[in-house]
């Protein structure tokens, strides 16, 4: 049966389901961003005005790598596996040393930096709550 609203404000939040349902968003981001990087990749799309042979090497490397981690993170987080996040964060992690620690060849991103160090932190409030929820 449905619970009613003050049921729910009494027990608390479903932190599960809502860690579920923040990690399929995540993940859709994530497939459409390995989709937009294989566009890259076959021609569909350019980089500053490049087709993908035309690109620096450092940069054909990097929208390999991501184009590929980006796509088996969106799985892996769509089907609610291990892996899957333990993937985003190390995609997540990269992207930000990439744009930072490396910006003079790869440029700043700092809306992207603030983007991914948000979504791992909401993660990880609402990996604690889920899992003081399953304690309980």
């Amino acid at each position: 049966m449905l619970q009613s609203l003050g049921d729910m404000v009494k027990k608390g939040l479903p932190f599960v389901g809502i860690l579920h349902g923040f990690l399929r968003v995540v993940a859709v981001l994530a497939i459409i961003s390995g989709l937009l990087q294989w566009a890259r990749i076959i021609g569909f799309s350019t980089w500053q005005g490049l087709h993908f042979l035309e690109m620096p090497l450092e940069w054909q490397c990097v929208v390999v790598f991501f184009g590929v981690l980006d796509l088996v993170a969106g799985i892996g987080l769509w089907l609610l596996a291990n892996w899957g996040t333990v993937i985003w964060l190390f995609l997540s992690l990269s992207k930000v040393v990439m744009h930072t620690a490396f910006a003079s060849t790869f440029g700043r991103a700092p809306l992207e930096n603030v983007f991914y160090i948000c979504a791992i932190a909401i993660y990880l409030i609402l990996l604690y709550f889920s899992e003081r929820e399953g304690r309980h």
